[in-house]
């Protein structure tokens, strides 16, 4: 898998956080989510809902391509279900960045993530996902997630022979927890374990690895008959194996003459936990650092919000006794956060602290 992309780095300055708390920012937020055309069928049934940014607009996603993402895109993505016999809708609500979506389209997701939470009277639990780094959570809702290069107005379904930009995916997983992304398009990128699947428009070769599992077999042979179907007869699968291909064979060649890498840059994590607070005791909410090193149950008040950076996720914790201006600002403190110290992290909100300290 390709290392991390670097963020744009997030500048304070540009936010303002004087009225984050206030009631007057609770009925901007309300009165705003009310007006949105997207959250107008928002949450009221079971089920999946998904919608991508837009230059600042939530559009609605199509149904068809649930499970589909764009590297160069960012999503919302709402699950709404019902708990034992209660008839009481709960919620959970994700953002999800692409390795290449813009500050803008981000920023915008994190920000229409908390409106649809305010527009189901805070009653969803929200999630920060980042691409090929998902939760299990997110991942469970889909048979298979394939990532893709581009946007979408990149889309692979209409299909011009001689305008088709040509895609290498890997298909890779653990048991029947499959994932596919795109990949760059040279020889490097194949290995032994895995199965890819070479899209050239009106031709698609699948390649099994000799190591690769039944699942991602049959997973990348459904996603082959799926492009069959949605070009609707002008593309034609192959399926091709690692120990019998010959080194001529048109997929290398294919391969051999699209060389050109893509660099990724690494971001290394911090080695110390570090534990924040959210606070309105002094009558205006404040984001403070209280620990690191050591993070202990017993650090965490029930009258306050609590961040707990593990280093490899983020924890929004909150006690019981919290205020409503504090929880509602304790996913906007925590994505900034994240943000500004340039890693893709998980980001986990209104969690169970015995999974915190696990």
């Amino acid at each position: 898998m390709p290392g991390l992309v670097k963020m744009k780095k997030y500048n304070w300055k540009d936010s303002n956080m004087a009225l984050f708390g206030s009631d007057l920012e609770r009925q901007v937020k309300k009165a705003s989510a009310l007006g949105e055309p997207a959250w107008k069928d928002a949450g009221t049934q079971p089920g999946l809902q998904i919608w991508r940014i837009v230059k600042f607009i939530v559009t609605e996603w199509p149904k068809e391509d649930y499970g589909k993402f764009y590297s160069g895109d960012s999503y919302i993505i709402l699950n709404s279900y019902l708990e034992g016999d209660s008839m009481d809708l709960k919620y959970d609500v994700h953002f999800w960045i692409g390795s290449k979506s813009s500050q803008d389209e981000y920023g915008t997701a994190a920000y229409k993530t908390v409106e649809l939470d305010t527009f189901l009277d805070d009653k969803a639990v929200q999630h920060r996902e980042v691409e090929g780094f998902e939760t299990e959570l997110f991942r469970s809702y889909f048979k298979e997630i394939v990532i893709m290069e581009g946007g979408a107005e990149t889309g692979f379904r209409h299909v011009e022979p001689k305008k088709y930009k040509i895609r290498l995916m890997q298909c890779f997983g653990k048991g029947a927890k499959v994932a596919i992304q795109e990949v760059p398009l040279n020889k490097c990128s194949l290995n032994s374990d895995d199965v890819f699947i070479l899209d050239a428009g009106t031709t698609c070769w699948q390649y099994n690895g000799n190591n690769a599992s039944p699942f991602e077999k049959a997973r990348c042979m459904e996603f082959l008959q799926n492009l069959e179907g949605e070009r609707a007869g002008h593309c034609k699968g192959e399926v091709i194996d690692e120990h019998s291909i010959s080194e001529g064979h048109e997929f290398y060649k294919l391969l051999e003459a699209n060389e050109a890498a893509t660099e990724f840059e690494e971001v290394e994590l911090p080695s110390d936990k570090k534990l924040f607070c959210v606070s309105d005791a002094s009558g205006k909410v404040n984001f403070s650092e209280v620990k690191s090193g050591k993070i202990e149950k017993e650090d965490l008040g029930s009258d306050d919000v609590f961040l707990f950076d593990s280093c490899e996720q983020i924890f929004v914790w909150i006690g019981k006794n919290a205020s409503p201006a504090e929880k509602r600002n304790g996913m906007t403190y925590a994505h900034v956060s994240i943000v500004s110290s340039e890693r893709n992290i998980y980001l986990q909100y209104k969690y169970n602290i015995e999974l915190m300290f696990k």
